[in-house]
């Protein structure tokens, strides 16, 4: 079975926080985000990250992996630029990817499946 792997950015509602992760459910991913929005256990909670501006795909989790960490060294406006490469306006993308703003996802099937 071919498994897809994510690397991607979001940001909070006024767009002054970016967070870099990585997953292999990004629609599962993002909605573990806005759910756990403005609890301190996650940085992405902690700053309300969980607005989708980019994302990638590898089929390998190591290059996954490597790509994360090569993001999360890089300086705000290098992120910003590669933000800007394909979503110039900043919009956000979670109603592209998914039924927004997402129901309780933790108890449902459809987004543990493979």
């Amino acid at each position: 079975m071919k498994k897809t792997f994510y690397i991607y950015i979001t940001t909070n509602p006024n767009r002054t926080v970016l967070y870099v992760g990585r997953t292999d459910n990004l629609i599962l991913r993002i909605s573990e985000h806005y759910l756990k929005r403005g609890t301190s256990e996650t940085f992405a909670g902690k700053y309300y990250c969980y607005n989708l501006l980019y994302y990638e795909e590898t089929p390998y989790v190591l290059n996954a992996i490597e790509r994360e960490a090569q993001l999360k060294k890089w300086t705000r406006i290098k992120k910003v630029k590669l933000i800007e490469s394909i979503n110039p306006n900043w919009l956000f993308l979670n109603a592209e990817l998914m039924d927004w703003p997402p129901r309780d996802a933790f108890h449902r099937e459809d987004f543990y499946k493979d």
